[in-house]
């Protein structure tokens, strides 16, 4: 079992939660470090932006996942396509405890420099919510 932090459409209560089928895990997470989260393209898709620079602590879901849930989020995301994602790892706090827990998990981004400066972004944003999907 793996953890995946997920921010966008994958969240519950989502257009695409149905691919999520993880284990939430309770608690309040955002990423340790300042990512850019944007609303990319003429689809308004939610996308973490890399590297980490100033941005915000992105606030996202927790879930417990296995290896089926993975590869059906990776086909979601285009793991390994040209405009696809990647999966990979960061730290994520839970910030809802005292003292605040740091976690290694996965995480679904792109790096800046596959993105084309021609594609739309609006933001960044500390959180993907549902007026964003609207």
């Amino acid at each position: 079992m793996a953890l995946l932090f997920v921010y966008g459409s994958l969240k519950q209560g989502f257009p695409n939660e149905h691919v999520n089928g993880g284990r939430r895990i309770a608690g309040e997470y955002r990423t340790q470090e300042r990512y850019r989260l944007y609303l990319l393209g003429p689809g308004d898709v939610p996308c973490l932006v890399a590297p980490p620079v100033a941005g915000h602590q992105v606030i996202g879901e927790l879930y417990e996942v296995d290896d089926d849930d993975l590869r059906r989020t990776d086909r979601l995301e285009r793991i390994g396509e040209p405009q696809g994602y990647e999966r990979v790892e960061i730290m994520v706090e839970r910030f809802d405890a005292s003292p605040v827990v740091s976690l290694q998990v996965l995480v679904y981004l792109k790096q800046d420099r596959s993105i084309a400066a021609s594609v739309e972004r609006i933001g960044p944003f500390p959180e993907y919510k549902q007026e964003h999907a609207a």
